[in-house]
């Protein structure tokens, strides 16, 4: 049995946000790969994408959004420093995941064993749209089991991880061939 793959043009992402209601997980295109992703505010539904990547939950997990207001129940904005502020968002949007503070009330499912975490707001218009029509960021990892290469198409996504997700979104990936560059802004440190 093949899995259908939504055309987001033709169900307006209906299917992704009942997929989300349910604690379902979802894929959609990025920068570079296929990410695989759910709510983060949904701990069910972060606790299926973990046991499904067999990540261990202290090293923490990329938030994608539209813009940065999307992430502002997530990032404590008041630890970002007024002389800090450009480096920050002259990053956005693109293909760059910060590490920022995290507010106090970010649970550890989604920040690991770190006061910080990791979101990007990406410039990759399929997802932008997908954020927006969510009305919420998004956890975003890399679709594919521990130990195997990320998958770069829907139909992939469908034959190896179908029977795992809730919903899939046809499109093509903005066809980078690295993942985006984690850094943190505020150390200048490179992390990926």
């Amino acid at each position: 049995m093949s899995f259908p793959i939504s055309d987001p043009t033709q169900d307006n992402f209906a299917a992704a946000k009942a997929a989300l209601a349910n604690h379902g997980l979802i894929a959609y295109p990025t920068e570079a790969v296929f990410g695989l992703g759910c709510a983060p505010y949904d701990e069910i539904a972060v606790r299926k994408l973990l046991a499904l990547k067999q990540r261990p939950e202290t090293k923490g997990l990329i938030l994608i959004a539209a813009d940065y207001s999307q992430l502002l129940d997530y990032v404590d904005d008041s630890k970002i420093p007024q002389d800090k502020r450009f480096q920050v968002f002259s990053h956005w949007p693109g293909p760059v995941t910060l590490v920022l503070p995290a507010k106090a009330n970010v649970p550890g499912f989604l920040r690991g064993e770190f006061d910080t975490i990791a979101v990007r707001v990406t410039a990759f218009e399929p997802v932008r749209a997908l954020c927006r029509a969510l009305g919420t960021p998004l956890v975003s990892t890399s679709a594919n089991y521990a130990g195997k290469p990320p998958l770069r198409s829907a139909e992939a996504v469908a034959a190896e991880l179908g029977h795992e997700l809730d919903w899939i979104m046809a499109g093509e990936t903005g066809g980078r061939t690295e993942p985006s560059q984690i850094i943190n802004p505020l150390t200048g440190a490179t992390l990926r």
